[in-house]
């Protein structure tokens, strides 16, 4: 989310600097849709966009792209190893990237936590 606000923040915008210049593709779960929706339904989507403007700037960055979301990657985020994550949209998030091997840039606590047990790869932003 914060990628398309402009508030990725240090070192999460370094680093994605440097795998844009690599020509390297930055993937973003598609749960993060439907992410955008529950918070904004709740009156917490904090944009100057509405979600279906945030969605479009998001799939239109240059090097962005929504990850694979399979049913088999699903029925995995409820059999994660390690200290149980309790948001099934992060159990998803999670899941996701242990799937393709990649880091996942968050502010989540919960994310980071389950990052910091080693099961994860996680840059805080």
């Amino acid at each position: 989310m914060w990628l398309v606000e402009g508030l990725l923040g240090e070192p999460g915008e370094t680093i994605l600097a440097e795998r844009y210049a690599k020509g390297e593709t930055i993937y973003v779960s598609p749960f993060t849709a439907w992410e955008i929706g529950a918070k904004a339904s709740r009156g917490g989507f904090r944009s100057a966009l509405t979600p279906e403007a945030w969605l479009t700037r998001a799939v239109a960055l240059p090097g962005i792209a929504f990850a694979g979301l399979s049913p088999r990657l699903l029925l995995d985020s409820w059999s994660l190893p390690g200290r149980m994550i309790k948001d099934p949209a992060d159990r998803i998030v999670a899941a996701t990237a242990r799937e393709y091997g990649y880091t996942v840039m968050t502010r989540d606590a919960a994310l980071l936590d389950y990052g910091k047990q080693g099961y994860l790869s996680v840059v805080e932003c």
